[in-house]
């Protein structure tokens, strides 16, 4: 496993990698968010394991309990907020042909990163 990696939002770590996926565990302090944003390059699932997670995907907002998952198409809008008091811990899988933290189109951000 590789090391844990700290955001303004909360941290990741990667828990295993082939050529095309990737997947983190990752954890959301309680009444923080990730950024609206886009990747052009992977799509993403999301696997909620402790807390409740408010999911934008496009104008589409809905909640996710322990055990519920989502599907993000690369080139879709979405962003992961934790409005609890608890951690959000989720899995999170990213698949596509080009798998880079740069992939990132950010349009809204609480922590001025756009």
């Amino acid at each position: 496993m590789k090391s844990i990696v700290n955001k303004p939002w909360g941290s990741y770590q990667i828990i295993d990698q082939g050529e095309n996926f990737i997947v983190k565990n990752i954890v959301v302090k309680p009444y923080a968010k990730l950024s609206l944003q886009s990747h052009k390059h992977r799509s993403e699932h999301w696997v909620i394991v402790e807390g409740q997670a408010e999911v934008t995907i496009n104008d589409n907002i809905t909640t996710l309990e322990p055990n519920q998952s989502t599907y993000i198409p690369s080139e879709t809008k979405h962003r992961l907020a934790n409005n609890h008091d608890k951690n959000l811990i989720l899995i999170e899988v990213w698949y596509g042909e080009k798998l880079d933290e740069e992939d990132i189109t950010r349009y809204e951000d609480i922590y001025n990163r756009v």
